[in-house]
């Protein structure tokens, strides 16, 4: 049965909970790959507001088996505290509905400590200061503690010693901030090893036998394809591979079990923290965009940075997630402007650029090339519960179709509203 990999195909907060939690009726199995409760997923149904940080978004369909893969980072304490969160409302983890991968890395308070202070100097990126990227550094340098260690109270506390005589020493020394106690992370443990034990599994197995069943996978990334620490716009990235691939290592498949990309993009374009941003509109339509898209984080609460459609940025994410549909949000935010732009390519130095540059200083430099459309009148409730193309105003639809033949992927999925059941679907990724 088909497999699809759902990313971001901009800067991240396109709205992939949404079409995640819109998709996993068709799938069996979703699973996070990477990232941790720094990505803010945001899921509406029946004008209920639901934000998830670490638990895949197709966790409010009751019968659908969530799992977070290997490739994610786990902040312990985080994750129970929304599952308490999410118990209140009814959402059940029982009957293996719920698992974690025991290869997943733990983010601890001293990741945290390590993140807000690098934030507080003079080369801040823009983190959320959770500990994320602390983390995968860890991993990387072969120094992390994984969900399994949490398992074992001995091993656990003698990684534990080790890597706070190294943190410590960088928080005091180069930081210049106090040392983490050791005492309340062992106690925490306790608690976090007796809850999350239950749900703990070789997620990598689960996947792989189910495919072998005939049930459907999705996988969900997390932030954007800008976002990513190969193919983003280095440094201000994130700390993970958030591009399509990520999803074989991140959850233990191989990539001959993966059969569609979905790319997520906003019908403009935003970001949050630091980083170049072409499009990036600071006048009165730019706090327009931001007031009536409600574009705020859903984790942290900032304000993020809006502009027009940047098509040299979707491309690009066509091209490095093998892309085979996108599914384009927020369309309805648009309505009201009498125009809207799209960039379809960038000019620097007098001479067309038509690739997002590796070079953070050309890309800072880089002016954009827009073509103008007419813009249509804002969606009132009945047309947000339009179901074709054919619906929306011929303004909005020759919108869509402009923006498919400059990104080079159908447009398969257009949202036109926060809600679930306020979408286009054109065709069935599965």
């Amino acid at each position: 049965m088909p497999n699809a990999v759902v990313v971001g195909a901009q800067w991240g907060d396109e709205g992939k909970g949404k079409v995640v939690d819109v998709y996993t009726e068709h799938a069996d199995l979703i699973v996070r790959f990477q990232g941790g409760n720094n990505a803010g997923h945001t899921i509406v149904v029946a004008g209920t507001r639901t934000v998830l940080r670490s638990i895949p978004s197709g966790i409010l369909h009751p019968t659908k088996v969530c799992l977070i893969g290997n490739g994610c980072v786990v902040d312990p304490a985080v994750l129970l505290e929304e599952m308490d969160r999410l118990r209140q409302a009814g959402v059940t983890f029982e009957g293996g509905r719920f698992l974690v991968s025991e290869d997943a890395h733990l983010v601890l308070p001293y990741h945290q400590a390590i993140d807000l202070a690098r934030e507080r100097g003079r080369r801040r990126i823009g983190t959320t200061g959770r500990g994320i990227g602390p983390a995968y550094e860890d991993k990387m340098a072969r120094v992390g503690i994984r969900v399994s260690d949490l398992l074992d109270p001995e091993v656990f506390e003698e990684k534990l010693d080790y890597a706070l005589e190294e943190k410590n020493a960088y928080l005091t020394r180069i930081l210049g901030e106090p040392p983490v106690e050791k005492a309340p992370i062992v106690e925490a443990s306790a608690r976090h090893r007796e809850r999350l034990a239950p749900y703990v599994a070789n997620v990598s197995v689960v996947i792989d036998e189910a495919i072998r069943q005939g049930r459907r996978v999705l996988f969900e990334g997390a932030q954007g394809s800008q976002l990513d620490v190969d193919h983003g716009t280095y440094p201000f990235v994130t700390s993970s591979n958030t591009v399509a691939g990520g999803a074989c290592t991140g959850a233990g498949i191989g990539p001959t079990r993966i059969d569609s990309v979905i790319g997520i993009s906003k019908a403009y374009t935003t970001r949050v923290g630091e980083g170049p941003l072409p499009t990036e509109l600071t006048d009165e339509t730019g706090a327009w965009l931001r007031e009536k898209g409600q574009e705020f984080g859903a984790v942290t609460g900032r304000p993020r940075r809006c502009g027009w459609f940047d098509a040299v940025v979707v491309r690009d994410s066509v091209r490095v997630n093998g892309i085979t549909g996108i599914a384009l949000t927020k369309l309805d935010v648009l309505g009201g402007l009498p125009r809207v732009k799209v960039c379809v390519g960038y000019r620097y130095r007098g001479e067309r650029v038509d690739l997002v540059p590796s070079s953070l200083k050309v890309l800072a430099h880089c002016e954009p090339v827009y073509e103008e459309l007419p813009g249509w009148p804002p969606l009132d409730a009945e047309q947000r519960a339009y179901r074709t193309l054919a619906d929306l105003p011929a303004e909005a639809r020759a919108y869509v179709e402009h923006l498919e033949a400059l990104i080079g992927a159908p447009i398969i999925l257009v949202s036109v509203g926060p809600g679930r059941g306020q979408d286009i679907h054109i065709a069935d990724p599965f």
